[in-house]
Order: C-alpha cells, then structure tokens, then sequence
C-alpha cells in the first residue's frame, strides 16, 4: 500500500509499515508540503498537529484510508471526507487512559501545590509550612464531557472517594445507567460547573464548544475550585480565565491544551504561579503509543486485505470509525 504518515508514531509500527509498504514520512508539515507527497496515497495517517484540509485530501484521487492515531478530528475536513466517502479510522481507546491518569496528575500538582513546592525546594527553601494543600478525596469531581475519556477520569474519581458529577451533549437514559455503574451522576452543565472542586474538561472542539468555558461558565463555578482542560484549546477561554485567577475567583487552573501552540507560544496564562502548563502531551505515554501503533498495523493489514479481496472498505479493523 501507499502511505503517508504526517505525523510521527510509535517507530516500532513505523519500522514495521516501512517493511512491508511504500511509506513517504512528512511529520506536521504544512500545507504546501502535504498536497505534494499525499498525491498518489492510498492511506494516510495522522496524529494532532497537523492539517489534513480538503485542499489536501483533493490532490490524492487514490485516497480511501485516513486513520487518525487517536481521538480528536478538528484538524481534518469531515464534510470532505464524507462527501468523498472516505473511510476515517479513529483509535481513541489507547490515548484516553494517558489523558485519564494526566488529569489526576494535573489536580495533584494543583491541590498540593507540587511545582512551587519544587521550585522553593531547588532554591535550598525549606517552605513546608507553606506548602498546604488540598487533598481530592470527599471532594466533587465534575466532568464535563463524560465520554470516553471524561468517564474514565470520572470512574478514576469515584475510586479515589471523590463524587463525581459528569455532563454529555446528548443525555440519554443509556448513557445516565453507563454512567452511573462507572460511580458518575450525570446531571446538565450548569450543576457541575457550580459544585465541583475540580473541573475537568473533556469535550471535542466544534463550533458549539469553542469558548464553551467563558467567563459565564466561569463565574458559574464555586469559588476556590481548580480548572483542568485536556480537551482542545479554544473550548476555554483563557483571557476569562485569567481574569478568574487572577481575581481569586478560581484557585488554580491547570492546561495541557491551549488555544495557540506550537514552538515559541507563550500562554497568556504564563505568568501566574497558580497554573500549570504542559505542551499537549495528554495522549503522550509510551505505553499508549505503542498500543496505538499496534492498532495502526491491524488496520493497514485489514485494510490491505480487503483491497487485495475486492472488499468496498476495511472489515473489523478499528475500535472506532466515523
């Protein structure tokens, strides 16, 4: 098969897609780039970070696979893609559990105070009396966004004796009994914003969630709470949270995504010591990539399979297809 791989993956599932297919390798290039190497693609594949526009996927008439090594499609053309009857391979269960542990890893720092603790530290300050923190358990946890992964940092909640609310676009009596075998009360938007400690956020980038956490949401939430968004940037808006922070509103907020990224973008958060910023690295364990590029190689396989059989589209590869 030919493939073009635009964003970088596990090498072993690289080394192993080289072996065996005509691979052309173009890590988050850009636009001008892409519409040269997808022109004779047959899949590509694609991480975060990287553009597949329609002006893209037009210049490949050979295209029939995309699979996008992870959860999130706002950086792809899905009117394209349905238009043209593309097949979109998503494979969002390996990266949820990384971005899972992540949020608890990101509520710790927060609560007990562990990067200025670190810092006082390193400097020879011995500040343990100042250094008093806030412990999760018996505290609210609220989700917004209880879907695959928002549940699983719901369900790591309820285990660790927090109560955990959670809140989806589209409730259902389905999903409220998944919910609540996982430990999670699903409720609407506005009772978990106002009684959580902790907020966490899990929720795709659309139009009707860019800025869904405004300063309206803000100031909806309890006084003294913590903020955590994994989910994509431009679903908070960060100049209403920093007017929160700063204001004393919040006590702290913690973000792994941000509304501009990339080398040399400094978060209009940076400034304050009660925040914690990561560079979009969620989904980004080891562990996880590699299961993810274990997944990729199942696919392609399927999918060559297929191709090979005169099959219309690939037959049980995924976990999740658009």
């Amino acid at each position: 098969m030919k493939i073009l791989v635009a964003s970088a993956i596990h090498p072993d599932a690289l080394e192993a897609l080289e072996a065996k297919h005509d691979l052309v390798r173009a890590f988050n290039a850009p636009e001008d780039v892409l519409k040269e190497v997808i022109r004779d693609r047959e899949i590509l594949i694609f991480r975060s970070g990287v553009q597949i526009t329609a002006a893209v996927m037009e210049q490949a008439p050979e295209l029939k696979l995309l699979i996008r090594a992870g959860s999130g499609t706002d950086n792809i053309d899905l009117d394209y893609v349905r238009e043209r009857g593309l097949k979109l391979v998503r494979i969002p269960g390996p990266g949820a559990k990384a971005v899972a542990e992540m949020a608890f890893g990101l509520m710790l720092a927060l609560a007990r105070n562990i990067l200025p603790a670190d810092q006082l530290t390193r400097q020879g300050r011995w500040a343990k009396h100042q250094m008093t923190g806030y412990l999760l358990t018996e505290k609210v946890l609220g989700v917004v966004g209880a879907g695959n992964i928002g549940s699983r940092v719901g369900w790591m909640g309820a285990a660790w004796g927090m109560t955990v609310l959670g809140c989806v676009e589209h409730p259902t009596p389905e999903k409220e009994a998944r919910l609540r075998e996982k430990g999670i009360r699903l409720t609407h938007c506005q009772e978990v914003l106002s009684q959580a400690d902790f907020v966490s956020i899990h929720v795709p980038l659309k139009e009707n969630t860019r800025n869904l956490i405004d300063a309206q949401a803000l100031a909806m939430m309890k006084p003294g709470a913590f903020l955590v968004n994994l989910a994509r940037g431009g679903v908070v808006d960060e100049l209403a949270l920093r007017d929160a922070l700063v204001r004393g509103h919040l006590r702290g907020a913690a973000l792994d995504v941000h509304a501009q990224e990339g080398e040399g973008k400094i978060s209009p958060l940076a400034d304050l010591p009660n925040v914690v910023l990561t560079p979009h690295i969620g989904a980004g364990t080891f562990d996880s990539q590699a299961e993810i590029g274990r997944i990729i190689l199942d696919t392609v396989t399927t999918f060559a399979q297929s191709q090979a059989d005169g099959a219309a589209e690939p037959v049980g590869a995924s976990p999740s297809t658009l």
